[in-house]
């Protein structure tokens, strides 16, 4: 219904959107650092998870860091256009979905990619700044108490829809969605916190 309702004009943008959207997110921040800094394919060592943790752990910040930018760029530069045109909230998240699902499924890459939360903090940073950033603060506050990242994503992913409800209440169903794509992204991390054979943070001053 909300599809059939729209302009042909605006029908054609969404979908130039959802393209150029799985398009970025499907370029990995990871393996783009990993080689600009001569380090191994964060697919194949460590957590063998092409993500910015990962890559603090083979090679330290400053690939870590640029990894999490490409990551997070790519997430919002889809969902800051989809915004540009005026699409709804929820015409808006889809497209920040398809950007993550790039990032999971990688066009480039055998379909095989991260976990998502790069890209989700990217969109999300345009969808909703300050749900977003209590969102960050989460992470920080117990990946410093806990030192292990899954424990940090898995929280500040469950504790989203309930901070867009209070902060922004226009996202709350698309920050929902999100949540519920990063938990099933990390079910192997569940199942290793189970077992104890999750990995730490290598550092405790991250």
């Amino acid at each position: 219904m909300l599809l059939a309702s729209m302009e042909i004009g605006k029908l054609i943008i969404l979908c130039f959107l959802l393209v150029l959207a799985y398009g970025l997110g499907s370029i990995s921040g990871a393996i783009i650092s990993c080689r600009l800094f001569s380090l191994p394919d964060p697919r194949k060592n460590g957590s063998k998870n092409p993500g910015s943790t990962n890559v603090y752990r083979l090679g330290g910040a400053p690939p870590a860091v640029l990894t999490l930018a490409i990551d997070s760029i790519k997430g919002a530069i889809p969902v800051y256009l989809a915004i540009y045109f005026e699409f709804s909230a929820i015409l808006q998240g889809l497209v920040a979905l398809t950007a993550i699902a790039g990032h999971l499924y990688p066009l480039y890459f055998q379909f095989k990619g991260g976990k998502g939360v790069a890209t989700t903090l990217g969109a999300g940073i345009i969808l909703s700044p300050l749900t977003t950033l209590f969102l960050t603060a989460c992470w920080i506050a117990i990946a410093r108490r806990v030192r292990i990242s899954s424990i940090a994503s898995l929280t500040a992913a469950a504790v989203a829809p309930f901070a867009a409800y209070y902060i922004d209440p226009e996202y709350t169903l698309v920050y929902s969605a999100l949540s519920i794509v990063i938990i099933l992204r990390h079910k192997d991390n569940i199942i290793g916190l189970f077992t104890g054979n999750e990995k730490h943070l290598d550092k405790p001053d991250l």
